[in-house]
């Protein structure tokens, strides 16, 4: 069965080595980027309601005790890797080829030296977000080889594809991160189109980002473009990437995947460990053997961060869908998943760590009634949940196989009631609107008292996408659905589009390193 991958490339071209780093231009150059923005964002989410519980201390005792059972009886795999395996004998484990056998707690223990939170600095402070907590961060989708819109249909990305998201992004109000591979431009050559991927994120937006994942030594390469940009000291002290670490499920971690973990660990760069499962193919069918074997792979994967670098900053990731038994596909806003994301966030919270998982996620081709429904059923979750990072959080449709344009945008609105609504209650004297309640008293109306004329524009979220006008006011308008509203939306968005400021000493420090890695090596598409 053909297995969708959430990582953002194809086959990893090793044996580059290490490169030396450019001069980023200096301080003075590195402090007049870190101008404010150009566009109107929200802060990210400190969530003002509590996340909801579904599993007793019971219960949760039993899968934390039967996922150290699998580390400790079955182990886990540390596939073409050398040096994680006599890490791992030097920490205590037992190592038999390639497979690692943990002794009980041991995986729990090294994981307290991860921070429950962390700041992931973007190069407008202002932009900087805060991965842990109360918090939720919302990130765009990562990895569709394919994009689609109302007049072009599905086709493969471009790099143009890539900075139209970036764009979109950028100007959208409760996105909060820039994402990482927010579709796949496979008019770039595989082993060069990092350097174009990393560029855009720095360039077409002031935002947080992710770095490349695919090989170690892309990895590195994100690291050098981001010191560029900060500076070589500020990058080993703070966090200014967050990366995201595939375990190749079932209970294997691959060479490539702990390559790129030992780059970002190393120059302390957050990295997000998630096991990646639909369930029956890459783990049980149940979601309490889904959270058990997750939670497995993901201790064991997180530990390793701290062997790597004690303190490095990691965040417990969970992608668990559920198949068709029928065809095989994986689908989505199924309520197991569901069940899984809620065990799985109070498990990271006992544990100590950030939490990734949800989304805006359908298997649906079109950004119709059944997407819609499917990503209300992942995403309602993710916030009562209390997922600190979502990544997946707008464009995802067709099984993260497209980037969609036009369900960016309706997703998006999404986010900003979810926004409004993890907020919580105005409890303050404006909040209990007790003057209003004795002006307008019994029998009457509010709408033309002072504390509704005071508070109209703020009192309710506004969606962009929604008609709420008269049936004749809509046909007049164009009767047009939610699928072209958005079409239009984000076409006027890109045109009205500007870059925010960065240092031209940095822009061209950037683009002279891209011109010098890809010009070390020929290209390669596959």
């Amino acid at each position: 069965m053909a297995r969708i991958a959430e990582i953002d490339g194809t086959q990893p071209v090793r044996g580059e080595g290490r490169r030396g780093r450019r001069s980023g231009g200096g301080a003075d150059a590195r402090r007049a980027l870190r101008s404010s923005g150009t566009v109107a964002k929200k802060r990210f989410i400190e969530r003002q309601i509590p996340p909801y519980e579904i599993l007793s201390e019971e219960n949760l005792a039993l899968i934390e005790e039967n996922a150290e059972t699998v580390l400790n009886e079955i182990g886990i795999e540390f596939r073409d890797d050398p040096e994680a395996l006599a890490m791992w004998k030097d920490a205590g484990a037992d190592v038999q080829g390639e497979r690692v056998r943990f002794p009980r707690g041991l995986c729990r223990k090294l994981c307290e030296t991860i921070p429950s939170s962390f700041t992931q600095h973007a190069r407008n402070p202002e932009r900087s977000v805060e991965v842990g907590g109360n918090n939720t961060v919302f990130a765009p989708v990562y990895g569709p080889p394919f994009v689609r819109d109302l007049e072009g249909g599905r086709r493969y990305a471009t790099i143009q594809d890539f900075q139209n998201f970036v764009k979109l992004a950028y100007m959208s109000p409760s996105v909060h991160h820039s994402g990482g591979t927010v579709c796949e431009p496979v008019d770039v050559p595989v082993n060069k189109r990092h350097l174009d991927m990393v560029y855009a994120h720095l360039r077409y937006s002031d935002m947080p980002f992710m770095g490349s994942v695919t090989a170690p030594e892309r990895a590195e390469d994100s690291v050098a473009m981001a010191k560029l940009v900060f500076g070589d000291d500020f990058v080993e002290n703070n966090t200014v990437m967050i990366n995201l670490i595939n375990a190749n499920s079932p209970m294997t971690f691959d060479g490539t995947m702990l390559g790129a973990l030992k780059v970002y660990a190393r120059h302390n760069q957050a990295c997000i460990v998630t096991p990646f499962i639909l369930s029956g193919a890459m783990a049980p069918v149940t979601p309490v053997g889904v959270m058990t074997q997750t939670l497995a792979e993901a201790l064991a994967g997180l530990a390793f961060t701290q062997l790597v670098r004690p303190g490095a900053p990691a965040v417990l990731g969970s992608f668990a869908s559920s198949i068709s038994m029928q065809s095989g596909a994986p689908t989505f806003g199924t309520p197991e998943p569901a069940l899984v994301l809620y065990g799985m966030a109070a498990l990271a919270r006992r544990l100590g760590v950030p939490f990734r998982s949800g989304g805006s996620l359908c298997g649906s081709k079109l950004p119709d009634a059944q997407a819609a429904h499917e990503s209300t059923q992942t995403l309602m979750p993710t916030v009562l949940g209390g997922v600190n990072f979502v990544l997946h959080a707008a464009g995802w449709l067709e099984g993260g196989l497209v980037s969609s344009y036009e369900k960016f945008i309706i997703d998006a609105d999404q986010l900003g009631m979810m926004q409004t609504f993890a907020g919580g209650y105005d409890l303050s004297e404006n909040g209990q609107a007790m003057d209003a309640i004795r002006e307008v008293g019994p029998g009457s109306h509010f709408l033309g008292c002072a504390h509704t004329r005071a508070n109209f524009e703020t009192a309710f979220y506004r969606s962009n996408i929604a008609d709420n006008n008269s049936f004749e006011q809509w046909e007049a308008d164009g009767a047009l659905d939610a699928f072209q509203r958005a079409n239009g939306i984000y076409k006027k968005m890109l045109a009205d589009y500007e870059a925010p400021a960065l240092a031209p000493s940095i822009d061209e420090a950037l683009k002279a390193f891209i011109a010098e890695r890809k010009a070390s090596e020929p290209d390669a598409f596959s």
